[in-house]
């Protein structure tokens, strides 16, 4: 008697004689003859009854034809039989059309899926073929039934899905100081702690991009300035020793100095140690400006992923407060301002400059000067992106003024938009943490399906009946992904689970990951709230008081489950602004089919991201705020602010700072400024003339737009998918 079932994938479990009545019952209903339920009981009794206590899907299936061949009905055996091979056949047939647009490097959804990855190159075209054969198998041996059928129909997106059998985790942020001090082995080899600021930027780049091939997502530093500050303190004894060598003279006393701000300065008319002191500071700058170049230069060069695509990096700076500190903040905008190679823009990474009141906003504190560098830098460069710690919801009471070490209660995010913060198993912390996986839910299907119900309050209760049912999919869907990455092994993780992840340090390389992963989130994101609103009311939130007023309702129900889950299933789950780049126009697309064109839904090529007002909708930056700012405390898994901006910025560094100041006052978390720029393809000549269409250095009409995608920049528009695409033509200017 058959009693458990090996599945492909090599999962036991319980044997269901159930599935197969239902698989003769469907082979039946293709044969003239039709349903005979007396044989289909009595196959299936059969076969429960004599086969092993534990057998595979395929042995059980084997047995099913056999059965069906010794019965009358021999005709259920063929169709039974050539259902199979039909299945076989058009998962090898579909396979192999994706295949041929991969080798023939046609630019599609499947290769333009992430407009950072070059899927042109060997390396990339390799990480494609890999990925679209393990998706199917993910759907058919790794999800429930009920996950199946939400991302078979169109309800749900598990983001990257490619990766699921891998158990690797999404993102983290670095505790870099625990590598600069202490040193790290990779797998390979072992990495010596940090003397010098150039050794220092240099572990930083390492340290993400080995990150980076044990992860599926993005890598962050929490505290930069934080982290490097004490090796622009070794990096000055350094030359005021090199400078004792030379006069002959002790100046050991100077190591310690106090010093109010490293800044370069003409020796003329300087004596004695006066001069000495001023020389090692000059020199100090001067290696810590090259080694910002390096880091920025590193981190557009260095490639993951078997060599395809550069680190998805983030680093978060601007509250340290100290000297050295505010020498590594303004040598790293210095080099970002200058850009890179014939003076590009950097694509990453992506920088995070953290807004608080008393240490880096207001003009009375330390760091205000920094500040305004920062809106003069991120005018011309896009970077940095501004992280609003004094939003009520960014806040931390364990924060002090005083401490050494008070980055550890400041938020930082990733340059997407992922958060980690709130945490029900340990410390209220960024620092160690990461994203564990995220799935998004399509709310606008859900919407589309509730348009025709006329009474308003009947067709808006059905919608969030719908919405309840697919947040228990989704939940369940992200604790059963987290049960699995709980039996991965540390050794897995070379150097996120021996250096990086919170609590890893009492693991060995034999334990499974499970007693730490719970320091993670489960994210459950969302897409299209605009069209979603259309659907039920008519118009989008930025148009409409009674729309918005339903939109927060929207996302704080899901807030709430979102808490009732952590609850339930005893982990951090926390609702996520989805920054969909691929997705936006794949769910559309696929609601477009069934439902035709539904004006101002499915009408365009993409949905809306997330809680955003429609990139299309004239409004003022003002009005944009007001509408998107409430939703940033809903969605602490991650969110974004965003506002264009007519024309050149670079000499209009004032409106940055108003955009900053917009964030403060509605209470928004994160935020940044899209604006103009041209980039020549072919010498890497970078302006803001509108309307550019021949380069004014090499004369190359190859000019392509700068623009930012999702949260990160992209070097080139020819890798963007064609959702994407129409959506950045689309965009509008908020005046």
């Amino acid at each position: 008697m058959i009693l458990t079932v090996v599945k492909r994938d090599g999962r036991i479990v319980g044997f269901n004689e159930e599935k197969i009545v239902t698989a003769i019952r469907k082979a039946m209903l293709h044969t003239e003859l039709g349903e005979d339920m007396q044989l289909i009981r009595q196959i299936a009794d059969r076969i429960s009854f004599y086969g092993d206590a534990q057998m595979t899907v395929e042995a059980i299936q084997d047995m099913v034809e056999v059965e069906l061949m010794k019965s009358s009905r021999k005709d259920v055996a063929q169709k039974y039989i050539a259902y199979r091979n039909q299945r076989r056949i058009a998962r090898k047939a579909k396979t192999r059309d994706i295949f041929l647009e991969i080798i023939n490097i046609k630019s599609n959804d499947v290769t333009r899926e992430n407009a950072n990855m070059n899927a042109d190159t060997p390396a990339g075209m390799m990480m494609k073929f890999a990925s679209e054969t393990t998706k199917p198998f993910v759907d058919d041996y790794l999800l429930s039934e009920d996950t199946t059928a939400a991302v078979k129909n169109n309800y749900l997106h598990i983001h990257d899905k490619d990766y699921y059998p891998t158990k690797s985790l999404t993102c983290i942020q670095h505790p870099l100081d625990k590598i600069l001090i202490g040193g790290f082995s990779a797998g390979h080899s072992e990495s010596r702690p940090a003397k010098r600021i150039e050794t220092a930027s240099i572990m930083a780049c390492i340290s993400m991009e080995t990150a980076q091939n044990e992860m599926h997502g993005g890598q962050a530093i929490p505290a930069f300035d934080f982290y490097l500050a004490p090796f622009v303190r070794s990096s000055f004894i350094e030359e005021v020793k090199a400078l004792e060598e030379v006069y002959g003279k002790d100046y050991s006393h100077l190591y310690n100095k106090e010093i109010g701000d490293y800044v370069s300065r003409p020796l003329i008319g300087l004596v004695g140690e006066e001069r000495i002191l001023q020389h090692a500071i000059n020199k100090t700058v001067r290696r810590v400006h090259q080694s910002m170049e390096a880091f920025i230069h590193n981190m557009n060069t260095i490639h993951s992923r078997g060599g395809n695509q550069v680190v998805f990096s983030s680093i978060n700076y601007g509250t340290d407060t100290s000297a050295e500190g505010r020498c590594i903040i303004r040598e790293l905008l210095n080099s970002t301002y200058e850009g890179v190679g014939n003076g590009e823009t950097a694509i990453f990474p992506i920088q995070i400059w953290k807004k608080k009141r008393g240490v880096s906003y207001l003009p009375e504190d330390r760091n205000y000067d920094l500040y305004t560098l920062a809106c003069k830098v991120s005018a011309r460069r896009f970077f940095p992106n501004f992280l609003n710690l004094d939003a009520t919801f960014n806040q931390n009471s364990e924060w002090r003024a005083d401490d050494p070490k008070r980055y550890i209660h400041e938020v930082a995010t990733m340059g997407c938009r992922t958060r980690v913060f709130e945490n029900r198993f340990g410390m209220k912390t960024s620092v160690g943490r990461g994203n564990l996986s995220f799935s998004t839910i399509n709310i606008v299907r859900l919407a589309i399906e509730c348009m025709n119900i006329e009474d308003k309050e009947l067709r808006i209760a059905q919608f969030f009946a719908k919405l309840d049912n697919l947040l228990e999919i989704t939940a369940r869907q992200l604790h059963e992904r987290m049960e699995f990455q709980r039996t991965a092994f540390a050794k897995q993780f070379p150097l996120l689970m021996s250096v990086l992840w919170n609590g890893c340090e009492n693991l060995k390389p034999g334990d499974t990951i499970s007693s730490v992963i719970n320091q993670g989130t489960l994210g459950i994101g969302f897409i299209g709230l605009a069209e979603c609103l259309v659907a039920l009311t008519g118009k989008h939130h930025g148009q409409s008081e009674e729309a918005q007023e339903l939109g927060l309702r929207i996302i704080t129900y899901m807030r709430d489950r979102a808490n009732q889950f952590s609850e339930q299933y005893q982990h951090n789950y926390s609702v996520l602004a989805t920054p969909a780049e691929g997705l936006s126009g794949k769910f559309t697309r696929i609601d477009r089919k069934k439902f035709g064109v539904l004006p101002g839904i499915t009408d365009r090529d993409y949905y809306t991201n997330s809680n955003h007002v429609p990139v299309y909708y004239k409004c003022s930056a003002h009005h944009k705020a007001q509408v998107e700012g409430p939703y940033h405390e809903l969605t602490t898994g991650g969110h974004i602010f965003y506002v264009e901006v007519d024309g050149d910025a670079t000499h209009n560094p004032e409106a940055i700072m108003r955009v900053v100041d917009m964030m403060d006052k509605y209470n928004i978390g994160y935020g940044s400024v899209n604006h103009n720029r041209n980039r020549c393809m072919n010498c890497g000549y970078e302006n803001a003339t509108a309307n550019l269409t021949e380069c004014p250095k090499c004369g190359s009409k190859a000019i392509d737009r700068l623009q930012r995608i999702t949260g990160y920049l992209v070097g080139t528009t020819d890798r963007w998918n064609s959702a994407k695409l129409s959506e950045l033509n689309d965009r509008v200017i908020h005046d």
